[in-house]
């Protein structure tokens, strides 16, 4: 039986670029709370972000945030990563230097933005919804980071090669979306929240659903059986799944009426359920 499920957000629950989520999702995750199933939201985004994505039950879901730098349950904090600052400041100056890139440093309750251009500021300010503080002119991070993120606005895997080969020594850096490029430290990862709040509730990886679909997903849907990817996820992603969907709605809910029971909903989604060979 299904204990715990974890989304991804951007590309999984979030389809077309949308960014708020779909009303009818706040009622399914009610369901399966009083089910005893735990929803975790597993992002890129920042905390505060996600909490205002989920307000209808912000209170109810546990949260890996930042590609896994910090998960949190029941309003506490279980972990939180960083950066060697000087990494940071290496980073912003690339970024800087670079033609046609925003970037954004992640700390836990805000994000600090160097903006290029009015219409990046634009997009993180009205469309993203982040919270945020202006750099200014330097390169200096007054706190403690836990995830750097690149906007390359042509695409991001136009652009991977290049961060991967400047920075890939030192951390970890993959896309996130068709336009981020994420940098997290070394053993950060969507996968280690997961099992963090697994361990703490005593959840078996057979007991656990995970849906992804860019490659900083992947940690995450490895770590429990149960691992669905979109079928507008990345290759890599999709073999590394046991499985693939449309929409991660209709499993939810098929998982409601089935009462927990995986097996069984497979069983009955084999038409828009495909077993990953």
């Amino acid at each position: 039986m299904i204990r715990i499920i974890a989304s991804d957000l951007d590309g999984t629950l979030l389809l077309n670029g949308k960014q708020e989520l779909p009303e009818e999702l706040f009622p399914v995750i009610r369901r399966l709370k009083d089910m005893g199933i735990l929803f975790v939201a597993a992002s890129g985004r920042q905390l505060s972000n996600m909490r205002r994505m989920f307000e209808p039950v912000k209170d109810d879901i546990a949260y890996i945030c930042e590609n896994g730098a910090a998960a949190l349950y029941q309003g506490r904090v279980l972990y939180e990563d960083a950066f060697d600052p000087a990494l940071v400041e290496d980073v912003i100056r690339t970024a800087w230097k670079k033609e046609n890139t925003e970037m954004s440093i992640s700390c836990l309750n805000h994000y600090y933005l160097r903006p290029k251009t009015e219409a990046y500021l634009a997009m993180m300010r009205d469309e993203v919804r982040c919270d945020y503080k202006l750099l200014g002119d330097t390169c200096h991070v007054p706190e403690s980071c836990m995830k750097m993120a690149v906007y390359e606005k042509d695409g991001a895997d136009a652009h991977l090669r290049f961060w991967q080969e400047h920075f890939g020594d030192r951390c970890k850096v993959v896309t996130s979306g068709p336009a981020w490029i994420d940098f997290v430290p070394f053993g950060t990862s969507k996968g280690k929240g997961i099992k963090r709040i697994m361990d703490i509730l005593g959840i078996q990886p057979e007991e656990g659903a995970a849906f992804g679909d860019e490659y900083n997903d992947i940690e995450l849907i490895e770590s429990v059986y149960y691992g669905f990817a979109m079928e507008t996820a990345k290759p890599g992603v999709k073999e590394k799944a046991h499985f693939t969907v449309q929409r991660e709605e209709e499993i939810l809910e098929k998982l409601i009426a089935y009462k927990g029971d995986m097996g069984e909903v497979l069983k009955a989604c084999m038409n828009i359920v495909k077993k990953v060979y």
